[in-house]
């Protein structure tokens, strides 16, 4: 069997690969984690939704298989290392999503700027407007691209920061982004959007190094895994009124529990990862996976 689909497509998507291969669409399996591996013998490629574990022990049941596909952002039960030594590609888009996330990120950056009011000189309660901010990119990721056409329309300053990127790449200039330290990004901005991918070497970056230098009132968004941030010190940052609100768009599990330090601040606002999940992106992510899936196929016949 050329390919197993076990996350929901969309129907012209679906038709287009049944027109092209042998597919079995089986979105039973995510449920079923035996039958899925049982399911794997003669299969040379996969679409598999977050659920599904894809792991050195699914891929023995896997002798063909050369492609794991996934529409859903992230790559969250896939082991990356036993794909690259079992020879199978992982199939992603990574610019799917980045408009569905620069648009959320910019509504939460509106919302936060004219709901959370700050003191103006003549003592009035006030919102402020995106137009007149300095707004930082922590991350050069695609989204980021896609931000800065967005900001440029309001009239923001735009400046970035990203640990991977030297402050002398070219990028900066053909994004028209200006690079500062994170603690110097933190000082000036008004607002920061927060992209950065993770990595363990950078859990907790976003600490007490840096947050009790954010620049009074700042508002911050975040789509990024959120060990980005030390918790005690995003804490002390929002409940001492320096940062005036935050919202991230994922949490670890818990950290909202009594005992933990966010739980209780009401000016951090959290969404269930819903930035990058739109009609749109989804749909642009499902036909660059399948499209990459129908070259790899085409590419490596099945065996005689």
């Amino acid at each position: 069997m050329d390919l197993l689909i076990v996350e929901p497509l969309e129907t012209e998507v679906m038709q287009w690969l049944v027109e092209r291969h042998t597919v079995r669409y089986a979105p039973d399996l995510q449920s079923d984690p035996r039958a899925f591996r049982q399911a794997l013998f003669n299969v040379r490629a996969l679409i598999i939704p977050p659920s599904v574990a894809l792991d050195a022990q699914a891929l023995h049941y896997a002798p063909l298989l050369r492609a794991v596909g996934r529409v859903s952002e992230g790559s969250e039960n896939i082991d990356l290392e036993a794909c690259t030594r079992a020879n199978v590609e992982v199939v992603r888009s990574l610019t799917a999503s980045a408009l569905a996330e620069a648009e959320f990120m910019i509504g939460a950056l509106l919302a936060m700027l004219r709901r959370i009011p700050v003191e103006s000189s003549d003592g009035l309660m006030v919102g402020r407007e995106l137009g007149g901010a300095t707004v930082g990119l922590v991350g050069m990721a695609p989204s980021a691209r896609s931000l800065v056409q967005i900001l440029s329309g309001f009239g923001s300053r735009i400046v970035g920061y990203d640990p991977s990127v030297h402050a002398n790449d070219g990028v900066w200039a053909r994004w028209r982004v200006e690079p500062l330290g994170l603690r110097e990004l933190l000082e000036e901005c008004d607002a920061v959007c927060v992209q950065l991918s993770y990595f363990s070497r950078y859990r907790g970056l976003i600490g007490e190094r840096f947050l009790p230098y954010c620049k009074p009132n700042q508002v911050l968004v975040s789509i990024a895994h959120s060990a980005l941030f030390d918790e005690l010190a995003l804490a002390e940052a929002l409940a001492s009124g320096r940062m005036a609100a935050a919202w991230l768009d994922s949490l670890d599990p818990g950290a909202l529990d009594p005992g933990r330090p966010l739980h209780g601040i009401e000016s951090l606002q959290i969404t269930p990862r819903v930035a990058s999940t739109t009609r749109e992106s989804r749909s642009r992510s499902a036909w660059a996976v399948a499209k990459r899936i129908d070259e790899l196929l085409k590419a490596t016949p099945m065996p005689a």
